[in-house]
């Protein structure tokens, strides 16, 4: 079987979806679009059939480009309100753990919470316990008679996810797993520096910018601002009266994100509302520094709501942090803390992507925990994909399935 794997992330200013194929331990991109979004505002879908469009428009691109169909997909749902809770399960076993034996455990943690009117979104492991023996971080194989697991229950509103996977089942894709862009992004970026610290990953999106705090490798809290990139855009277009869409041309090709490093000879001409203007690169980048300035502090402000306890790695990602100079404004905020987000995956850098790609990471991560094997794409889908370049469900029962697919199919 050859495992490739489709995710799909609706953000508030593009839709991305990207393709990839696990090969003896390593993932390969097959192909990766993104589209300007449409109905979706801060990350919540606010007209349906605008969405739908834009969704479809993504994932068309991607088919072209493989000459196949992309049937199903695991999608990211918005982290409003989201919820961390620390679950316990006990089982008792007979001899050697095996993969069935470790989901019974968390599935019986699971029940141990109530959700009080949300949903599940995933359950992410910390550490078992066999007969006492506390830290085991791997059981399966171990011999013994009791398995205890603790694990982190992530969950949140419940039209944060029927209102995407309502989309997707209008336009006749099948969601096999849910997640959240934070949890992407920690297995996107996660290194050793996450293992046994405390460790924040800053997301600034186009409307919002999501903060989140990470013990041990898992998230514990995350929380939503209510700025991003389209902050900067709409202050470049106040300032010379343009449009949003050259503003944003001016931030990404022309601008530098910290202005001791702009220069004052380096001039780009736009169309205004005046005629043709000459923009001044160190103009430009005062007006981007001061509004990224007041995005990082907010996050720094933020993650001292979130923990009282010493932060040890930042990392910050989304796609402004592509913008020139941006490490050194970065440094000055988060002296010796803070590192940009990198995706190491040939043909697929730029930090936008990084929540698709960490929840296929995610995923594979989750199959192993299963002892399962997978693949959204069958060998004969890709067997004509390859060489070409060379059903409908209500939400509830796709919800039902999804759980399903956590656990026991």
């Amino acid at each position: 079987m050859r495992h490739i794997y489709t995710s799909l992330d609706i953000g508030s200013d593009s839709i991305k979806v990207v393709v990839c194929e696990l090969c003896q331990n390593k993932l390969n991109l097959l192909a990766a679009s993104s589209c300007k979004s449409k109905g979706i505002k801060k990350g919540l879908i606010t007209d349906v059939e605008l969405a739908g469009i834009t969704i479809k428009q993504a994932i068309n691109e991607v088919e072209n480009m493989l000459n196949t169909r992309i049937k199903k997909v695991i999608v990211s749902v918005p982290s409003y309100l989201a919820e961390y809770s620390i679950i316990k399960g006990s089982v008792n076993v007979s001899g050697v753990i095996t993969h069935d034996n470790v989901m019974k455990s968390l599935e019986v943690a699971m029940k141990s919470k109530p959700l009080n009117g949300k949903e599940m979104v995933t359950i992410l492991p910390i550490d078992f316990k066999v007969d006492g023996h506390e830290g085991v971080v791997d059981p399966v194989g171990i011999s013994g008679n009791v398995l205890d697991s603790r694990a982190v229950l992530v969950s949140v509103p419940k039209k944060n996810i029927y209102s995407v996977l309502g989309v997707l089942e209008n336009i006749g894709i099948e969601v096999i797993d849910i997640s959240l862009n934070n949890i992407g992004d920690l297995y996107a970026f996660k290194n050793d520096n996450f293992e046994n610290k405390i460790a924040a990953i800053i997301n600034i999106g186009s409307e919002v910018t999501s903060v989140s705090i990470y013990n041990r490798n898992v998230i514990v809290k995350s929380s939503i601002l209510n700025m991003g990139g389209k902050n900067i855009d709409s202050d470049i277009a106040y300032m010379y009266k343009i449009d949003d869409d050259i503003a944003n041309r001016l931030k990404t090709k022309f601008a530098v994100a910290h202005k001791k490093y702009a220069s004052t000879h380096d001039v780009y001409e736009i169309k205004g509302a005046d005629g043709i203007l000459k923009v001044n690169q160190l103009e430009v980048s005062d007006i981007v520094m001061s509004r990224l300035e007041e995005i990082l502090n907010l996050a720094k402000n933020e993650l001292n709501n979130l923990t009282s306890k010493q932060i040890d790695y930042i990392i910050i990602t989304g796609g402004v942090v592509n913008t020139a100079g941006f490490e050194h404004l970065a440094q000055e905020i988060f002296p010796n803390q803070v590192n940009l987000g990198v995706i190491k995956i040939p043909g697929i850098r730029n930090c936008k992507y990084s929540a698709c790609i960490g929840n296929i990471v995610y995923f594979i991560s989750k199959l192993k925990l299963k002892g399962k094997d997978f693949t959204m794409i069958n060998d004969d889908e890709a067997d004509k994909m390859i060489s070409s370049n060379s059903n409908r469900n209500d939400p509830e029962s796709m919800l039902g399935k999804i759980f399903g697919y956590f656990f026991n199919e």
